[in-house]
């Protein structure tokens, strides 16, 4: 791939662009350091640190949301707008449906499954579909979820009846709704307001998100991810294509290589937050509770028939996308 985007009109003019300026990195979660805080901001500064170390580029990182509106981070990088974002691929849904498959109840249900996505038939496919839009993945990142309550856990299908939930993407909605529940939709880090306020009564998101966005101070209840979970999300660190194409081919090779490398360390993160979020709910006085195999095919079973009907539906990508996905269940 590299060698063909290196062949676009843009290439003459790299040297010059490249050495000029700061690369803007945004993200939507709590910023820290290098070393301490939100994996996923944690990861953007290594990025950036190595990344500069192998090819000169200096970085300039936006945590929370600082720079833009969480859902404007997409289409400013298909713009060429942003350079890079680390962003749930789903939020970029509504102008190009086939990036819901990023958060498709039921589809991939570990984190080996995810990360054979990069290199398989479905990983590439959406990866060709991104760069027509404009879109590189830089880092193939998965995240294992729950749910946050501010009542009673939510644990069948059945428990959701009846109470106001974020599920996340549309995909989400339409098994929270099958089960009886009324959908919210806003980005992650606006759901502690809603739940703090009860226009929410719990919120499906990424383990990361439930501790980095302190959701325990609204919550009663957890749902966790750590053993089995019935959704996980990509959430991918991208690159605008206008500015990897601005790259000299050095730069690119490093900000390809270094991003594959912060795979493994967003893995490791991610399992650590999926365990580590059930000591902070509990030190909370939340109640703690695990999902089993019947219960996630239970949500299977529902997605399969409403979630995955939807959106192989939307087009012919979607449909051959969810096609390609299932050949890794």
């Amino acid at each position: 791939m590299l060698g063909a985007l290196a062949s676009t009109p843009f290439w003459s003019m790299s040297s010059v662009w490249a050495q000029s300026g700061a690369l803007k990195i945004s993200h939507q979660f709590p910023g820290g350091t290098i070393s301490e805080g939100d994996f996923r901001d944690r990861l953007t500064r290594m990025f950036a640190a190595e990344v500069g170390k192998r090819s000169g580029l200096k970085f300039e990182i936006y945590p929370g949301s600082s720079l833009m509106k969480t859902n404007s981070q997409f289409s400013a990088l298909r713009k060429g707008a942003l350079d890079f974002s680390l962003v749930p691929l789903n939020y970029a849904g509504g102008e190009v449906p086939e990036v819901n498959i990023g958060l498709m109840p039921g589809l991939v249900t570990s984190y080996e499954q995810g990360a054979a996505w990069k290199n398989s038939e479905v990983g590439k496919e959406l990866s060709r579909i991104l760069l027509e839009k404009g879109v590189i993945i830089v880092s193939w990142i998965w995240q294992a979820g729950g749910v946050a309550s501010r009542g009673k856990p939510i644990i069948d299908p059945s428990d959701a009846k009846g109470l106001k939930v974020r599920g996340g993407s549309r995909e989400m909605d339409l098994i929270l709704k099958e089960a009886g529940a009324a959908v919210v939709t806003l980005p992650s880090n606006e759901i502690y307001a809603a739940m703090q306020t009860g226009a929410m009564d719990a919120a499906m998101t990424s383990s990361t998100s439930l501790i980095s966005f302190r959701l325990e101070e609204v919550s009663k209840s957890l749902t966790s991810g750590r053993d089995k979970a019935y959704w996980y999300m990509l959430e991918p660190l991208m690159i605008s294509k206008a500015t990897f194409d601005r790259l000299t081919k050095e730069q690119q090779v490093a900000v390809m290589a270094v991003g594959a490398e912060m795979e493994q360390f967003a893995t490791n993160a991610a399992r650590l937050d999926d365990s580590g979020v059930a000591a902070v709910y509990q030190k909370a006085g939340a109640k703690v509770v695990d999902l089993n195999a019947a219960t996630v095919k239970k949500w299977q079973d529902i997605a399969r028939n409403t979630a995955w009907k939807d959106y192989a539906a939307r087009n012919d990508n979607c449909a051959k996308l969810l096609k390609l996905a299932e050949k890794l269940l």
